[in-house]
């Protein structure tokens, strides 16, 4: 069993090895410069939010690394889009509708649960996270570990949407009104249904001209 248990996490970690020393030999050099410089500012972006401290006089400078940090999202989610939209625009559209209403819907469960009903999901969901990864790691170029992650995807973050939402009420009961970090729990959360949701349309739409043609 030992030995399994070994097998298993040397191949999870020989994947995230080959993953980023396979890129060379996916792309160009001037977009891994482009692409490194995009990740190290967003990474920045978040950081400079995180460790600003959360008090009226920072609060404008806090705001201006929110909307960066938004921007950042945006180009990197441009691409997407872009492959998305490209035979059907209105994929991107019905996604963004879609996600509206699946975010406020879970946004109002949230709220309109006992205050602190659901924030024993936290560490259920950030396990859950860690397992999809792992799962993907292991099984990259399966079509079926696909689906199942792209909906496993989108129901944890589903689940973050009720988790985030009422730890944000919480704390701030609790005396914690940084609204800016707050915003930015709940954006991360709408952009990534955002993304599964396009995903899953998107590979609906292949599957029914597959079935025409």
């Amino acid at each position: 069993m030992t030995t399994t248990y070994q097998d298993s996490t040397g191949d999870v970690f020989g994947n995230i090895h080959r993953i980023f020393t396979s890129l060379p030999n996916k792309l160009e050099k001037d977009v891994r410069d482009h692409l490194k410089n995009v990740y190290g500012t967003l990474a920045l972006a978040l950081g400079s939010i995180v460790s600003t401290e959360a008090n009226s006089f920072n609060e404008n400078k806090r705001l201006a690394y929110m909307f960066g940090l938004s921007f950042l999202v945006g180009i990197q989610t441009g691409p997407l889009i872009e492959y998305v939209g490209a035979d059907d625009p209105s994929i991107v559209f019905n996604a963004y509708l879609i996600t509206m209403i699946v975010f406020g819907c879970f946004t109002m469960m949230a709220l309109h649960a006992d205050s602190t009903k659901y924030l024993y999901l936290g560490g259920m969901l950030s396990s859950a996270l860690l397992c999809l990864l792992i799962t993907s790691l292991i099984a990259p170029y399966s079509p079926y570990v696909r689906s199942a992650v792209i909906w496993a995807g989108l129901a944890i973050n589903c689940g973050f949407v009720v988790y985030d939402t009422q730890l944000i009420a919480e704390k701030c009961r609790r005396g914690d009104k940084d609204y800016i970090w707050h915003t930015v729990m709940l954006f991360v959360d709408f952009v990534n249904i955002f993304r599964y949701v396009m995903i899953l349309l998107k590979d609906k739409s292949e599957k029914d001209k597959r079935r025409r043609d």
